[in-house]
């Protein structure tokens, strides 16, 4: 089983998870273009996609899934509330688009799909575990807040993809408008280095070994302070990166590292 991110930031989110012929989308949030080039310089065809799995309907999620639906038969998966809002924004869609109960758990290929709620500013945004027999990889980006909820369906994945979204002081003194700083920092925006910190060390202590930075605001972020937090969170447990743990942080624009598991 193996996983990488084709592009995470504020400005667009797509992430890749394959086991053998099994290769399934999370977000469509950049061009189409893109997409399928990334794609390929992974020696994987658009054709070859199982799935394209949605978390929200925000833009940077969702953009380029209009041209994908025209020119690949691929099947798109959201929660139901997801699903409405993706229909009234691209109602050629609704032959692709299947909708489940958020919360729900389904199969595609050879993989096992386990969806959840998160805390988000939409309808019914949700994160993904994906299993392949006994290891899993997750992803939760898009939260403000990690309740239980959130923890116990991530908690024992192999690698979790997460969101480190914001640097707290960045963004109180950075050029958003109040309103925008209130929205990032409240139980529905997202979660800041810190935040992702305390997340991830709960995780370790649960047997999470690869973690993977995401979602890092252009503005209000850099990679080298998300990348500082998490570690130095991680270490003071007195845990050592190589021995009990991976960090990396995953490229805002371009296509990540491709991790296996």
């Amino acid at each position: 089983m193996n996983f990488c991110t084709l592009a995470s930031g504020s400005s667009g989110n797509s992430s890749l998870i394959s086991f053998e012929k099994t290769h399934i989308l999370i977000d469509a949030g950049i061009s189409m273009r893109r997409i399928v080039a990334s794609l390929r310089s992974l020696d994987i065809e658009p054709e070859d996609l199982s799935a394209i799995l949605i978390t929200h309907e925000h833009s940077d999620h969702i953009c380029g899934l209009a041209n994908i639906v025209k020119h690949y038969s691929v099947p798109l998966y959201a929660s139901r509330k997801t699903a409405a809002s993706i229909l009234q924004t691209f109602p050629h869609v609704c032959t692709s688009l299947n909708a489940f109960d958020a919360g729900s758990r389904f199969g595609i290929g050879d993989m096992e799909i386990h969806s959840f709620r998160t805390p988000h500013d939409t309808p019914e945004s949700v994160g993904y575990r994906i299993f392949c027999g006994k290891r899993s990889v997750a992803l939760v980006t898009d939260l403000g807040t990690v309740p239980v909820s959130v923890f116990d369906a991530v908690c024992g994945a192999d690698a979790v993809i997460l969101e480190a979204n914001h640097d707290i002081e960045m963004l109180k003194a950075g050029s958003y408008p109040p309103f925008l700083k209130k929205r990032i920092l409240g139980n529905f925006g997202h979660l800041s280095n810190r935040a992702c910190g305390e997340f991830a060390v709960r995780l370790l202590e649960e047997g999470t070994r690869q973690f993977v930075l995401a979602h890092l605001s252009k503005d209000n972020n850099l990679p080298e302070l998300a990348f500082s937090e998490v570690d130095s969170m991680l270490r003071s447990r007195g845990a050592a990166p190589g021995r009990d743990f991976e960090l990396s942080v995953a490229p805002r624009t371009e296509t990540g590292k491709r991790y296996a598991i």
